[in-house]
């Protein structure tokens, strides 16, 4: 009966918003591609005029791959200063691995 009475308050506890790195980027990959896709891709100064709508899509995934992330590590990161630390290492070690490639 206590079980039931603890799920109750639960549900009537209005649920926090908490902002982390991933939402900004998420959110910087969704702005990119409506950038894009309303005014092209130009790198170095010449435009890939057919390659705006293909160019576009791929920031749309990168979005949406990023915001499932952000869903993962919250499920697995109840405080929001172990979330953003954990986020932040992320974010951290993608860039390394980028610039490491590239």
């Amino acid at each position: 009966m206590a079980d039931k009475n603890d799920l109750a308050e639960s549900v009537d506890q209005p649920r926090k918003f908490r902002i982390s790195p991933l939402n900004f980027a998420t959110a910087g990959f969704f702005i990119l591609a409506g950038y894009i896709f309303i005014n092209g891709a130009k790198i170095t100064g010449s435009p890939y005029e057919h390659w705006s709508g293909t160019i576009s899509l791929i920031f749309v995934l990168f979005g949406v791959v990023v915001s499932l992330l952000d869903i993962i590590f919250r499920n697995f990161f109840a405080e929001t200063k172990k979330l953003w630390l954990i986020e932040l290492s992320f974010i951290t070690l993608v860039a390394i691995i980028f610039l490491l490639v590239k």
